[in-house]
């Protein structure tokens, strides 16, 4: 059996919201939107976690803003890593010129 075509995010919204004012069941909904009550399911879910912009941006696809964080935390990642080698670097540097500290024990 093919695929409905996709729903418009402002149909999908209106019927999420007559879901949750209790005017329509998620069985309803489905039944009308020619989807299984799991895809209904999962709108209501991206509805409630991220408002109408969760159900434009489709099924699990982060949004443009999700993208940048997690560019932005892989950037700081590595920034991270490389300057925990030099750290180590330097102490092993000092240490040689200085000699064992004390406190190294």
């Amino acid at each position: 059996m093919p695929r409905p075509p996709s729903l418009p995010p402002a149909e999908k919204q209106r019927l999420i919201l007559s879901i949750l004012a209790g005017g329509m069941t998620v069985a309803a909904a489905a039944r009308q939107a020619e989807v299984s009550e799991q895809s209904v399911g999962n709108w209501k879910r991206q509805f409630l976690e991220a408002g109408a912009a969760g159900l434009a941006a489709g099924s699990g696809k982060p949004s443009t803003r999700e993208q940048q964080l997690e560019a932005e935390v892989a950037e700081l990642t590595t920034a991270l890593g490389e300057a925990a080698v030099e750290l180590r670097v330097w102490k092993k540097s000092a240490e040689h010129r200085l000699g064992p500290s004390k406190t190294s024990r």
